[in-house]
């Protein structure tokens, strides 16, 4: 099949960018996405010209690296990750618009890279459990009901790719902050953290510069790993809990 790639090039952060249209001949529909773009890369180094950087490391759709935004869609028309997405999902002639995720708390490194290293930074704020949990219990020790469990476990399938914030039309990143909290807060090693993690990972998404949730739902429809917005709810209770909590230690400390 042939395609025609509309694909977005940017030296680095401080330079403009701008769309670039290269035609490509002999795409199979079994490669994947990414192996088509490999193809392109090859044939511009053949010119002499700079390869396209784009972000990818196990093409496993496990780390969720491959962060593209294509046809106006985040990972592309399936709901999965852009590695796992194969060109028998276009037709033959098509012209296929690739870009970088758009947002400030995102911005752009080289060409469709970005730097999401604030998703690490609001994970370091309160991701986390400090307290010592022991040894691996026997799966029938372990005293969380089966439903806390699964939940638990929905929750941790998040790969952290920024797809949520790409479809979201405020560039919120309440979907992945919601899965971090959910996967500790519904745990009884998390607990001891609950508060202070609600508080804190909140407060750094807030400084990172992303936007507010208006629960549109587009981040739940493009998550390629099906994060539920009932999450983002869960966060909102946790987050309101603590904040309580820590107006009244605030009052009774003031008196």
């Amino acid at each position: 099949m042939k395609i025609t790639l509309k694909v977005w090039r940017q030296k680095n952060n401080a330079t403009k960018g701008g769309f670039k249209v290269y035609p490509i001949e002999h795409v199979s529909t079994d490669m994947s996405f990414l192996e088509m773009l490999d193809v392109l890369n090859n044939d511009l180094v053949r010119k002499g010209e700079d390869a396209v950087a784009f972000d990818h490391d196990c093409r496993e759709g496990i780390c969720g690296m491959c962060s593209l935004y294509i046809n106006g869609k985040p990972h592309g028309p399936q709901q999965t990750t852009t590695c796992q997405l194969h060109m028998r999902s276009f037709k033959d002639g098509d012209t296929i618009t690739v870009e970088p995720w758009r947002a400030k708390a995102f911005p752009v490194i080289r060409d469709l890279v970005v730097d999401r290293t604030a998703f690490d930074r609001i994970q370091q704020a309160g991701g986390y459990v400090s307290i010592n949990t022991g040894g691996v219990p026997d799966a029938n020790e372990i005293p969380i009901p089966k439903k806390i469990a699964d939940e638990a476990f929905d929750a941790a399938v998040c790969i952290g790719c920024g797809a949520c914030v790409a479809a979201c039309k405020n560039a919120s990143a309440m979907l992945f902050v919601s899965a971090k909290v959910s996967q500790l807060a519904l745990l009884p090693q998390g607990k001891p953290e609950r508060k202070e993690r609600a508080e804190k990972m909140v407060a750094q998404m807030d400084a990172e510069g992303f936007g507010a949730c208006t629960n549109t739902g587009a981040c739940e429809a493009e998550c390629p790993k099906g994060i539920s917005l009932t999450n983002i709810a869960r966060l909102n209770r946790e987050y309101l809990s603590a904040s309580l909590t820590s107006y009244e230690v605030e009052v009774k400390g003031g008196d």
